[in-house]
């Protein structure tokens, strides 16, 4: 039975309907851009493609069926003391109690341009295995934030970075919720946050699932090892695979109010800029389309546009650059067990063995042989195996 603090508020969606007719007579406006006529995706988000997805999004996708099913799950939000500022930051959360006796408790954070509705095809796996031909054994109870500044985790005042979200996530989960000890799951900016949570708070952070490789372990002239030849080539690869997809990137840590006035002016705008890493990022080939069900990625790139959170959720980028928090300092080390499930095709390619274990406690790893950044979205039924299986044997 859940316990929760006093101070979390039960919410459910409901977005009016003058913000729809709004959105869709914006779509309706939609100029679209000029591209080269060899143009496949090479040049970003293909404009026929486009075309038909703004269509879509305009005369056939229904948002009021995806609203309904993420009112399914129990939704709260709660204000949360920001430890970089002596302001109050509200969060947004799902949360599913899991089958059974003893379902642990399961932390589950998305990244960008990601958002809850990455999970929505294994939430109910993770809380309920035994409705899917699973054991009991293996349920979770599933709680699911959204990032500050992304979905209803709103209104966020100035950029917030990682290692102060991992504060309000162990507030969350300790204070609001009564788990002292719980596992985490994560891709993406998820997978940066969580890390700060097992390195700041690990006797409450006890075991972590990530898929993608997270923050730089500590680099030093006199390290020990020294980094391996496999290490160096992969450290190339990485800064070329960069150099090639990402210019979101850069933009998005130093100038995102810039990019802004696109994203919050125009919802094709907005997809634009979103539905290219979704067909990037899976490695999909130049010449096709996305691989994702389409109403879901119009559902995902809806998110953002109805809560307002295209630009706010860029502000995570330009925190954690300027807070220099994507790489650990010497002396800091992850030691809570931690497992990878890392796909072949990531803005980050999968490491070496031991450039992971520089900065992580590592007791599993699984490299998958297709698929790309979105896992739980693109592969949910091998998401949810490998998190049960690295949790079920755990002692912690």
């Amino acid at each position: 039975m859940l316990r929760l603090a006093p101070a979390a508020e039960k919410f459910s969606i409901a977005i009016p309907g003058a913000a729809l007719a709004d959105l869709k007579a914006r779509l309706a406006a939609t100029r679209l851009p000029p591209e080269p006529t060899d143009a496949a995706w090479q040049y970003g988000s293909n404009v026929g493609y486009m075309r038909g997805f703004l269509q879509r999004w305009r005369d056939g996708f229904d948002w009021r069926q995806w609203e309904t099913r993420l009112n399914g799950w129990l939704q709260y939000r709660v204000k949360l003391k920001r430890p970089d500022t002596a302001g109050l930051q509200t969060v947004h959360f799902l949360i599913e109690p899991g089958s059974g006796d003893t379902p642990r408790p399961l932390l589950l954070t998305h990244g960008w341009p990601g958002s809850v509705l990455e999970f929505v095809d294994v939430i109910d796996r993770l809380a309920h295995p035994e409705r899917f031909g699973g054991r009991v054994e293996d349920a979770f109870t599933v709680i699911c934030p959204s990032l500050p500044g992304y979905g209803f985790s709103m209104p966020l005042e100035r950029p917030i970075g990682p290692r102060a979200i991992a504060k309000l996530w162990r507030d969350l989960m300790v204070e609001v919720l009564g788990f002292e000890r719980f596992l985490v799951q994560a891709g993406d900016w998820g997978s940066i946050v969580s890390s700060w949570l097992g390195i700041d708070f690990p006797d409450h952070a006890v075991a972590l699932h990530l898929n993608m490789v997270p923050l730089r372990p500590p680099l030093t002239r006199d390290m020990q090892p020294p980094l391996s030849n496999a290490e160096k080539e992969w450290m190339l690869r990485t800064r070329k695979r960069h150099d090639a997809e990402g210019g979101y990137y850069a933009i998005q840590s130093t100038k995102p109010t810039t990019l802004g006035y696109g994203l919050a002016d125009s919802p094709a705008g907005l997809a634009g800029w979103i539905v290219e890493k979704l067909q990037g990022f899976p490695r999909a080939p130049a010449d096709h389309k996305p691989v994702f069900d389409l109403d879901h990625m119009i559902a995902n790139v809806a998110f953002y546009w109805l809560t307002e959170t295209g630009v706010t959720s860029t502000w995570l980028y330009w925190a954690a650059r300027q807070n220099g928090e994507l790489a650990m300092q010497p002396g800091e080390f992850l030691r809570s067990p931690t497992g990878f499930l890392l796909p072949p095709w990531d803005l980050v390619p999968p490491s070496p063995k031991g450039w992971l274990e520089r900065g992580y406690n590592v007791t599993h790893r699984h490299d998958l042989e297709r698929g790309g950044h979105f896992v739980a979205m693109e592969q949910p039924e091998i998401f949810v195996a490998d998190v049960q299986a690295f949790f079920r044997n755990l002692m912690v």
